[in-house]
């Protein structure tokens, strides 16, 4: 049976008492173990919203690393992989940079039968619109995310790319003229039908999605490894004011953890 476990976390610095009581908020734990376990549905955990939402996943380890060895593949561990299944799941469309599509050798976005029949028993769309990011259209138009896609993916791009070049490989939507316009990109996939919209990367997409103030979850898996100097953050790109977060749920499997951030609302305390 699933529980919850009560978690003290430090008050801002203006709450804080005398004796630096951390007199905070609770929030939702739950770990697989001897104390409780991993959630049956976890759709639950990570629901579609009734408004808009924009959730980027990610996945670092513990000191910060982005990649081991120049991609996420090693920083994997229990639960992750049925995570990202359910996010994939729940959502209207995956947006993906063109860089990481390469460079993790994206396959076609193809769901398992049970969760093409979650998707049938919610009036979903048998798959997601798989949607990809690219300024100068350099792609691998034979890799399977193209030549075995269930339906055709979308190319984000600007006006003045090379669009003919996709003919026959994806749909296009054309948006800004030197610089892809993600605040008009997300808008045409509203437009679309697509408000549930789910990101996996990579860190540049997701620091222009911020900068943008586009994202509204991060949905980010912590691995137990100390990767050390190199790899990158899960963002890059230029800095921007910061962003209020609040923490949902804390999931944890193994040495694994789960964390489920969203964007704190005007009036919402912490």
């Amino acid at each position: 049976m699933q529980g919850r476990l009560l978690v003290r976390l430090p008050a801002p610095a203006g709450r804080a008492d005398p004796a630096r009581d951390r007199a905070g908020r609770t929030v939702s734990v739950v770990r697989d173990g001897p104390f409780l376990p991993w959630p049956a549905d976890l759709v639950e955990l990570y629901p579609r919203n009734d408004e808009p939402t924009l959730r980027v996943n990610f996945i670092a380890s513990v000191d910060g690393a982005a990649t081991v060895d120049g991609l996420s593949g090693g920083l994997h561990g229990p639960g992750d992989k049925e995570i990202f299944d359910a996010l994939r799941m729940v959502c209207d469309a995956l947006i993906v940079a063109s860089g990481t599509v390469k460079a993790e050798n994206y396959d076609a976005l193809r769901l398992t039968p049970q969760a093409r029949a979650w998707r049938a028993a919610h009036d979903l769309p048998e798959f997601p619109l798989m949607v990809i990011v690219s300024r100068s259209l350099d792609l691998h138009l034979d890799q399977l995310i193209f030549s075995d896609a269930p339906i055709p993916p979308i190319v984000v791009t600007t006006r003045s790319a090379p669009a003919e070049k996709l003919a026959g490989h994806a749909d296009v939507i054309a948006v800004g003229d030197d610089q892809v316009d993600l605040a008009a990109a997300v808008a045409a996939l509203h437009e679309r039908g697509a408000t549930q919209l789910l990101s996996e990367g990579g860190p540049h997409l997701f620091g222009a999605l911020a900068a943008a103030d586009l994202a509204t979850e991060l949905c980010l898996s912590v691995s137990p490894l100390l990767v050390g100097g190199g790899p990158g953050r899960i963002t890059a790109g230029p800095s921007g004011p910061p962003r209020e977060m609040t923490l949902r749920h804390v999931l944890a499997r193994e040495d694994m953890l789960f964390l489920r951030y969203a964007r704190k609302t005007p009036g919402q305390g912490s």
